[in-house]
């Protein structure tokens, strides 16, 4: 297919945003991150609607950094969307949360994410935090096979 691999980061807070950009680059991890900053945008840019209709829905991303409170769209319900439309349904969501709520962290199990992290306060727990994920799901993790017959 010859398209870059990317990382898709569905993050509402500026902040946040710009924290794990900068722990990328502080890990050398150099993958192109696309930002959504609301859950509805999310959707859009997975589905290739709204706004995103001209983007090429079969180069999804190689992993989905998902928070789980968004605006428009709560980040269970996009994971929940993720998990049963047949073209996202096996892409890697890793929740990148602050939330310390059980019930979200069975919920999104439950519903089919693949890890569950907590955003850790410290900005170095956070840069070794972000490079334990991209040594595990950028290099190490096998990506199931794309398949565009929808099946």
């Amino acid at each position: 297919m010859g398209q870059d691999p990317f990382i898709l980061l569905v993050e509402d807070n500026p902040d946040d945003e710009l924290l794990t950009q900068r722990a990328f680059r502080k890990n050398n991890i150099l993958n192109r991150i696309e930002v959504v900053r609301d859950g509805a945008e999310a959707l859009d840019f997975l589905l290739a609607k709204g706004s995103y209709a001209k983007r090429d829905p079969f180069h999804v991303p190689q992993l989905i950094l998902l928070d789980l409170k968004l605006p428009k769209v709560d980040g269970l319900e996009v994971l929940r969307c993720i998990r049963e439309t047949e073209a996202t349904r096996l892409l890697p969501v890793v929740v990148l949360t602050s939330s310390k709520e059980e019930q979200d962290l069975a919920s999104c199990y439950a519903l089919g994410a693949n890890s569950y992290i907590r955003k850790p306060v410290d900005f170095n727990q956070f840069i070794l935090a972000v490079q334990q994920l991209g040594l595990y799901w950028l290099v190490l993790n096998e990506q199931p096979p794309l398949r565009r017959d929808g099946v």
